[in-house]
Formats: C-alpha cells, sequence, structure tokens
C-alpha cells in the first residue's frame, strides 16, 4: 500500500514528554481487530485521551487546541513493549508523519518506516530543547530533512542530524512500502530472471 511522500516536512509539533510510552499505551490491544489500516487514528493513546464513559480528558496533550502539526515528539524510549504494527498505524492513520525522540524501540522503528512514518531520533539534549523551544512558544516549528538527514529547530536554527538506512530512506521519498518497492524494479527482476538458467 504506497503512502504519502516524505521529502521535507515542516511544522509546529505535539509534544508528549513521557519516558517509555508502549505500544499498548499508543494503542490499546481491545482495538487490534481490524486488519485494515484506517480507523486507528480515533483510538490513537486512547486510554490517555478519553474518559471511561467516552469524555475526552483536558489535561491531556491530544485535546489541546493548544498544540497542533504533523510531527509528535517524544520522550525517551518511544515505542517500546510488543511489537504491533497498529501502533504505527494508529500514529499515522491520526496524522503525524513523524515522531522525534532521542530512542525507539527497534520493531516499532520499523514499522513506523514501512508505513510512511519517519522515527527521528535525536540526542537527548536536543530533545530537550525542543520541548523547551515548545513551552515557551507552542506554535514554534521544526523542520526534517530526508534528503539531508537534518532535523532542525526553526526558532533557534539548532540542528542535528539523524540515521537511516538508504532503502528505507529511498522508500519514503517515493511513498513505496516494500511491495511497492519491489512492483517498481519488476522490470529489472523480470530481465535478470531471463539471464538465469530453467
Amino acid at each position: 500500500m504506497a503512502y504519502d511522500k516524505f521529502t521535507t516536512l515542516s511544522s509546529s509539533v505535539v509534544p508528549l514528554p513521557i519516558e517509555n510510552v508502549d505500544t499498548d499505551q499508543i494503542i490499546p490491544a481491545r482495538f487490534l481487530k481490524a486488519t485494515e489500516r484506517k480507523g486507528f487514528g480515533d483510538n490513537l493513546f486512547r486510554d490517555w485521551r478519553f474518559n471511561q464513559d467516552g469524555s475526552p480528558k483536558a489535561d491531556f496533550v491530544l485535546n489541546n487546541e493548544t498544540y497542533s502539526g504533523k510531527i509528535l515528539v517524544g520522550g525517551k524510549n518511544f515505542g517500546s513493549g510488543s511489537s504491533r504494527e497498529h501502533a504505527a498505524w494508529a500514529i499515522y492513520d491520526y496524522g503525524f508523519r513523524c515522531v522525534i525522540s532521542s530512542f525507539f524501540a527497534d520493531i516499532f522503528k520499523n514499522n513506523c518506516l514501512n508505513i510512511g512514518v519517519l522515527p527521528v531520533q535525536v540526542s537527548e539534549g536536543f530533545l530537550q530543547s525542543i520541548f523547551d523551544a515548545v513551552k515557551e512558544d507552542p506554535k514554534t516549528e521544526v523542520t526534517v530533512d530526508l534528503g539531508a538527514q537534518t532535523v532542525t529547530l526553526n526558532a533557534t536554527g539548532a540542528q542535528e542530524t539523524f540515521e537511516i538506512s538508504a532503502y528505507k530512506k529511498q522508500n519514503l521519498q517515493n511513498g513505496f512500502d516494500d511491495i511497492d518497492y519491489l512492483l517498481d524494479i519488476k522490470s529489472s527482476i523480470e530481465g535478470f530472471a531471463e539471464t538465469r538458467p530453467f
């Protein structure tokens, strides 16, 4: 399933300065019955966003109109716990295209890369500088440049580079998942196959 191409994203951010956010907090297990990627955003951080009667919790950041944007900034060790890919689906379906943290669980990181969410790992000091800037001005913007592999705090010009595999980078830039990538090089695969003995 193709997704939006990711090149450069400049956006205000939603700050979630909580460490060790696991996938059950991102999308509780009771919402994993669906097999399509649609509708999961409604239940992103469900137990943190809503009371048992379905009313929104006023003190949770996603219910605070002060904060908005396509970049979620989380605390250290974001996406730990079970390997459910639905956590990445929920983040994408809600509208986030990038998550910034000082550390990601590997499986969650790969699940994000597979569906078009860019996980950007920065130093703890740079992460704190983003939180500080957003606290001072909730509308402050961050620019993520995938081509240059940089993340910039626009208010100060502070910048860090981040790592990403060349394969995943190319896929994000083209809006490809793994199947899309194979379909894109189908003619090359067929041409190679024709040169092989049967």
